[in-house]
């Protein structure tokens, strides 16, 4: 039985899982995971000795190198050490259309492994929720054609808050027809990004000539489901399920096992 920790440090969380598998698993699965807010990194150490101890460990870090520094120093009390990431031009039959391929977040690279390991002959539009927003087009033969950036809820409202006066007031809920201003808020920011996710499916659907499977990924993920207004998947794990992939072609996982579903 291999364990493999996965991490994600995200812009204001810390996500790990723990996976399983190897010849006594023909059903490898995620066994553990959890989250944490940046400030909580000093518990990883603790939260992790709850759980079977992962062999190797590999991720992903836009946080900067403060966060990154204080992740490897609980991983190194554990006895680990993290194969971080990064964007090459090409990585598991996904090409990076960046300009600059090693400017691409690691995170937005290892969503769009997992995608492509899910729907290898599909275009995918691929909408990420998190501090950020990113929504990201994969062409059917594996090309990352680009994608967009824009702010999260959180963002949208701290920048609402900074630039008027008195909506300082509780996070609301998405409403049709929105009648206070707590509402009006959740629902205008779903509805701006839902907006720009509708615009990419229909430039992607444009230049495929055919519909894109939609991913919906991200801890904010559930905040938009109602809003998008697009068929599509809520995927809990997508960075998971590519850093997985990469973790394959790294050798650190026998080529033939896959993450459950």
């Amino acid at each position: 039985m291999t364990h493999l920790l996965l991490l994600d440090i995200g812009n204001t969380r810390l996500k790990w899982g723990i996976w399983a598998g190897g010849r006594a698993a023909p059903e490898p699965e995620l066994l553990a995971h959890g989250a944490m807010p940046q400030q909580s990194i000093e518990q990883l150490g603790k939260e992790l000795q709850a759980h079977p101890r992962p062999q190797a460990a590999i991720g992903c870090a836009v946080a900067g190198v403060v966060a990154t520094a204080r992740v490897e120093a609980q991983l190194a009390s554990l006895g680990l050490r993290c194969d971080w990431i990064h964007s090459p031009p090409q990585q598991c039959g996904v090409r990076n259309g960046y300009t600059n391929p090693g400017l691409l977040g690691a995170d937005r690279w290892a969503a769009l492994m997992g995608a492509r390991a899910r729907h290898r002959a599909e275009p995918v539009l691929v909408v990420s929720v998190g501090t950020a927003v990113t929504i990201d087009c994969l062409a059917a033969d594996g090309r990352f054609l680009g994608g967009v950036i824009l702010p999260g809820f959180g963002l949208m409202l701290k920048a609402l808050e900074m630039g008027t006066a008195g909506l300082n007031v509780p996070e609301g809920a998405l409403r049709e027809f929105p009648n206070n201003t707590s509402d009006a808020l959740m629902s205008g920011g779903a509805l701006a990004i839902s907006g720009a996710a509708r615009q990419m499916h229909e430039r992607l659907s444009r230049l495929e000539g055919r519909v894109p499977v939609v991913l919906l990924t991200g801890g904010a993920a559930p905040k938009l489901e109602l809003a998008l207004g697009l068929p599509h998947q809520t995927v809990d794990h997508l960075v998971f399920e590519g850093l997985l992939c990469i973790a394959q072609q790294r050798g650190l996982l026998r080529p033939d096992l896959a993450l459950r579903a």
